[in-house]
């Protein structure tokens, strides 16, 4: 398979992409047909459960805020369900590493001292065809313990003895991202379809037989509805492969605001298969601007520097997600420390590091069984602070959090946030935005942008404020009114600024920042015009049709 040169299609499976080396060992016929069976039993639900979000923010635009869901009241009043008790390996989450399945990165989370490792497949990943199938065989070679390499420089990197390794937890792509490498009956697969497929049929048994079992991260969830359909793909893997149910199991990322509103109803829907829920910060700040951008000054944010925690609407966000979790036995894991170590600024790294003691802080207090960080030289920060509120137990499942309000109207109080919009945090957008896109472009889709580790979410939030805030004709701290004008001044300007290099993709970058920003649509995710524009190999000279709603300017 190795040496085709041209479209391959074997049982209807079409695969689109220059071959990588190795590439055979993941795509046996027998992993293809596994893959295949997957799409064909949820392509089309895929397909309605997009153009559902499309109606959905249309009716946000127009003024409908989301609520509590009247229709799925008995699941959230029985107080009798529970989700599956933790799985081996997910007992104790109290640092859970993230990054992309990159080799080195691979091996430095494993080795990080976390409990966790999020084997990252979506946002802090370019989804080239190369990182694709390169980063399924990372994850065999990491369990089959043959992943050891000396980098030129004569640096080697090694694996820890088994017993010392993280439990690896792979996070999919998510439902909106199609994987056009790959076509089933002329239709591009669903990139999440892809990754969660090929890492379960090569790895759950080694898994098991490990002591741990196939467990994934799901991203981008829009309601229960996309969580059911995870659930049925789950329980059909399992059939497939004649492993038991509620084998699998899921943390699902509350990045999503309408997600917010469904929380106990996607624990629901995954009950047999659910560990939890995360706080998935950024995205979450995200979805908010998206949806509701175009409502007006009530639903205008200050600089993203501003927007923290600490607001109003965050704390309703993290709050309600501790006790949604908790009242159904699952594990509340907090949102990420970005902060990047800079070992050569000892005075830098002491205030970054304090400032991820103080979050991690208020995580252990709220009740949050465990947290995110970006970077090895966190781990010790965010264990030292769980293991004060923890000592010798595994999580904090015991504390229900009944003091919290379910409060539908607080997840929307935006207008108590506080803050000022600077005409640096719109230059800081256009740079961080540009300079992300630049590095995704290359293949690298986790960067460190001024000590901080950046993916796609903050991208999607600098590219977001700026649309908002130009539609909004926002006013900053000096009394200036945002205009198209301006910001494209800016843009020029920041541009100027960047340090250009050999083979730099900053003239792409550009392209597609202005498309995602200054057009007068609005692209649902900027990694789907960059995705189609320069990461998609269309071999035979022509695009492929997807026929995909989330490809539509919302």
């Amino acid at each position: 398979m190795n040496s085709f040169t041209d479209n391959f299609t074997i049982n209807g499976i079409t695969l689109t992409a220059q071959p990588i080396c190795r590439q055979s060992e993941v795509l046996t016929p027998d992993a293809l047909a596994f893959v295949a069976a997957l799409h064909r039993a949820t392509s089309e639900r895929r397909m309605e459960l997009l153009q559902a979000r499309q109606e959905r923010r249309q009716q946000i635009s127009k003024g409908q805020d989301p609520r509590f869901l009247r229709e799925t009241e008995s699941v959230r009043n029985d107080p009798n369900w529970r989700v599956a008790p933790p799985a081996p390996g997910l007992e104790d989450r109290r640092v859970e590493i993230t990054g992309p399945v990159d080799k080195k990165m691979t091996i430095n989370a494993l080795n990080s001292g976390a409990r966790v490792w999020l084997a990252d497949m979506e946002d802090s990943s370019t989804p080239s065809w190369r990182n694709v199938i390169q980063g399924q065989l990372n994850l065999t070679d990491a369990l089959e313990r043959r992943i050891d390499f000396t980098t030129p420089e004569g640096k080697e990197y090694k694996l820890r003895a088994a017993e010392d390794l993280p439990t690896i937890v792979v996070r999919p792509r998510g439902w909106h991202l199609p994987e056009k490498h790959m076509l089933i009956d002329g239709v591009p697969i669903a990139g999440g379809i892809v990754d969660f497929g090929l890492h379960f049929f090569h790895n759950a048994r080694r898994l098991i037989a490990q002591g741990k079992g196939p467990y994934f991260y799901l991203p981008k969830i829009e309601n229960h509805l996309e969580a059911r359909l995870w659930n049925d793909i789950f329980v059909q893997a399992q059939d497939l492969l004649g492993i038991p149910q509620g084998t699998i199991r899921a943390t699902v990322l509350i990045e999503t605001i309408t997600a917010a509103f469904e929380m106990e109803e996607i624990l629901y829907e995954l009950r047999d298969h659910a560990a939890g829920l995360n706080a998935g910060r950024w995205d979450y700040i995200f979805s908010l601007i998206k949806n509701f951008r175009t409502r007006g000054p009530r639903f205008v944010l200050p600089d993203r520097g501003q927007v923290t925690m600490t607001q109003p609407f965050m704390r309703a966000y993290t709050e309600q997600l501790v006790r949604a979790c908790h009242k159904r036995g699952a594990m509340a894991i907090g949102g990420m420390a970005a902060a990047v170590p800079n070992r050569k600024d000892q005075e830098a790294n002491a205030i970054a590091f304090e400032k991820v003691r103080a979050d991690k802080t208020r995580e252990a207090a709220d009740g949050f069984d465990g947290s995110w960080v970006a970077h090895p030289d966190l781990v010790p920060v965010c264990r030292e602070v769980f293991d004060g509120v923890l000592g010798e137990r595994p999580n904090q499942l015991d504390r229900l959090r009944e003091d919290v309000t379910p409060d539908d109207r607080a997840l929307l109080d935006i207008a108590a946030t506080t803050g000022t919009i600077t005409e640096q945090g719109i230059r800081n957008n256009i740079e961080v935005g540009i300079r992300y896109i630049e590095s995704w472009l290359r293949g690298n889709g986790a960067v460190a942008i001024h000590n901080l580790m950046e993916d796609a979410a903050t991208a999607e939030i600098s590219r977001s404020q700026l649309w908002q805030w130009i539609f909004a004709r926002a006013i900053t701290d000096t009394g200036e009114v945002i205009t198209r004008e301006w910001v494209e001044d800016m843009l020029d300007e920041e541009f100027a600024r960047l340090e250009r290099f050999e083979g730099d993709r900053f003239a792409d970058a550009r392209d597609i920042f202005e498309e995602v920003t200054l057009s007068t649509s609005f692209p649902a995710f900027l990694t789907l015009p960059a995705y189609d524009r320069f990461l998609h190999e269309a071999r035979d000279g022509g695009d492929v049709a997807t026929g995909d709603p989330e490809l539509v300017p919302a």
